[in-house]
């Protein structure tokens, strides 16, 4: 008997098989589905728990950037705990494994990874830096800078010195993480809430850096190990130069742990024009400038790098009085009027009440209505600058004022220091403060710098502004200094001196102002246009820096605009110009393209 085997019956399993493969597809697939509609969920859940302690920590960090503007630092240090615990939800959110593991998916990622960055970042910054506030807030109070006999504690700046380093380390990381998120990938309602914080948490580490650097800096500079001895230059505006005006007044100061004193002083009318520059002047500085730079010591500061004005002084009064120079610290009045305002009414040995409403006006104005020659002028200046410094130097004022004042002026470039210590310049030089616009770390931003040629003291009359238009393209912008020369009715009255000693070139109440401009380093600049012409003017390149200048001649209520097509790099405009009565020494402005 044989047996037969059923060939068929493996075909007719085989739909059974099939129909059990798709029901176990179509289960996987339901299976997938339902996890992503329970991640999307999820991550929905997490996205409004971010939106809402981002939301939080928005408020905390408005309320912090304007205690940080208005220097309270009660309501910054209050503002601490709320502020850690918003933004440490946000970063608890977006740290979920669901969150991270969708960043990586198409067009939803960039936003999920956008919040990401900032939730930690903030929260890096509120756990790491405004912690640090607490800690030298003191610093800044109505004690703990100065001793009773109004010296400053170096020591108390030292023992803040880490906390600050270390905050200023944190939110520079903070900041550099959030300027690297590509916001043109994101949509319009996270773009512009991104924006914000990049800009805000920019503006926080710079302050929080040049805090870092004071604190670094200045117990060193002030003595802490062994005296220091500077040369400090007060500059004046009613006669304007690069640095914000001539060099008026030079005083000697002594700084030993804390304590300064003034020792030997000089006008200019003491320190007369050389036969030759002090210092060799490069090619370009005479074609700028001409050889008055080295040979007048009230033009060293004609030139917008303050190390130069510095070697310059230095220079002449090695040559003239003699004795070690640590450093040189130029300021200009409205810098002094911020200072004035921080101690009060002061008395000079010549009889004059200061008081910040009139302080400009006193000196600028009615010193020369008043005083038939120039010697009689410094003498005024010479008494002014040693009562103001007597006032700070025996206790007056407190010192939250005082450091209001000098860090409201350094921040308009009316403050300037130079170290002849190698690693103090080094740090210094990167700063504003340093002046190092030729040699140091601004090689992205363009300069626009006014010298007076009148050989008067009509600049108090001057009005100046500084303005930057961007074009369509956003690859290149318009600077713009805009002069407006305003003098009293009575101007034919006031003494020769004030008017101008080069009659037979300009005529007496003419104002006559040189205009240099420099290109970021690199760019091309070949020329200037004045009131939409364009000028002829003195060309040159003064370290990689391509300048022009042009000369312009303003009579009484006549206005002028100079300006120049810059590049726009890294989507800004920055602008070192000359402080003046009117208008600060830097100006920022952003080219969204």
């Amino acid at each position: 008997m044989s047996t037969q085997v059923d060939e068929t019956a493996p075909a007719a399993d085989a739909p059974a098989r099939r129909g059990r493969r798709g029901r176990r597809v179509a289960l996987v697939v339901v299976l997938l589905v339902v996890l992503l509609v329970v991640s999307l969920g999820w991550l929905a859940v997490r996205a409004v728990q971010a939106a809402g302690a981002l939301l939080d920590a928005r408020s905390v960090v408005d309320r912090v950037q304007t205690a940080i503007d208005d220097r309270d630092t009660d309501t910054i240090v209050a503002s601490v705990p709320a502020a850690q615990d918003a933004t440490g939800r946000a970063r608890s959110a977006t740290s979920d494994p669901v969150w991270r593991l969708y960043e990586h998916a198409p067009w939803i990622g960039p936003q999920l990874r956008a919040v990401g960055t900032v939730s930690w970042a903030l929260d890096d910054v509120t756990h790491d830096a405004l912690p640090a506030v607490d800690a030298v807030a003191g610093l800044a109070d109505g004690s703990a800078l100065r001793r009773a006999d109004g010296s400053i504690d170096v020591d108390a700046l030292a023992a803040a010195a880490p906390r600050l380093h270390a905050a200023a380390l944190a939110t520079s990381a903070a900041s550099d993480r959030v300027a690297g998120i590509d916001t043109e990938a994101l949509v319009g309602p996270l773009a512009d809430p991104v924006t914000q914080v990049r800009t805000a948490l920019a503006k926080v580490d710079a302050q929080l850096a040049g805090a870092d650097k004071v604190a670094t800096l200045l117990p060193g500079m002030l003595g802490a190990d062994g005296p220091r001895s500077y040369l400090f230059l007060a500059l004046n505006s009613a006669e304007l130069r690069s640095a914000g005006g001539i060099v008026g007044t030079v005083l000697q100061v002594a700084a030993d742990d804390g304590h300064l004193s003034l020792g030997k002083e000089r006008t200019t009318s003491e320190l007369r024009a050389l036969d030759e520059p002090v210092l060799p002047l490069t090619p370009a500085e005479r074609e700028l400038y001409g050889d008055q730079l080295g040979r007048w010591i009230q033009n060293a500061s004609a030139t917008p790098d303050f190390p130069r004005t510095a070697a310059l002084i230095t220079a002449r009064w090695a040559a003239d009085v003699g004795g070690h120079v640590d450093g040189v610290v130029a300021t200009d009045p409205v810098a002094v009027k911020e200072v004035l305002g921080a101690v009060g009414k002061v008395r000079t040995g010549t009889g004059l009440t200061l008081e910040p409403s009139t302080f400009l006006r006193v000196l600028l104005s009615d010193t020369y209505r008043e005083t038939a020659n120039g010697p009689q002028a410094d003498a005024v200046f010479s008494s002014v600058a040693g009562s103001i410094f007597g006032a700070v130097t025996s206790g007056k004022g407190t010192s939250q004022g005082l450091v209001a004042a000098v860090t409201e002026a350094s921040s308009q470039g009316r403050v300037r220091v130079w170290s002849a210590h190698d690693d103090e310049q080094r740090v210094l030089a990167g700063t504003l403060v340093g002046g190092a616009f030729l040699s140091g770390a601004a090689p992205d931003a363009t300069g626009v710098f006014l010298d007076d040629i009148t050989t008067g003291k009509l600049d108090y009359y001057l009005r100046t502004t500084v303005g930057v238009e961007c074009t369509a393209s956003s690859r290149t912008a318009t600077v713009r200094v805009t002069l407006a020369y305003d003098p009293p009715k009575d101007l034919a009255d006031l003494p020769a001196y004030v008017l101008g000693t080069r009659p037979g070139e300009i005529p007496p109440g003419t104002l006559a102002t040189r205009v240099v401009v420099y290109a970021p380093r690199g760019a091309e600049l070949d020329s200037l246009t004045r009131d939409g012409d364009l000028v002829a003017g003195g060309q040159a390149v003064q370290d990689e820096r391509s300048a022009v200048s042009t000369t312009a001649f303003l009579r009484a209520g006549e206005t002028t605009t100079v300006s120049a097509s810059v590049p726009v790099r890294n989507g800004r405009v920055t602008v070192w110009a000359t402080p003046t009565l009117t208008a600060p020494g830097v100006a920022e402005h952003t080219c969204s393209g």
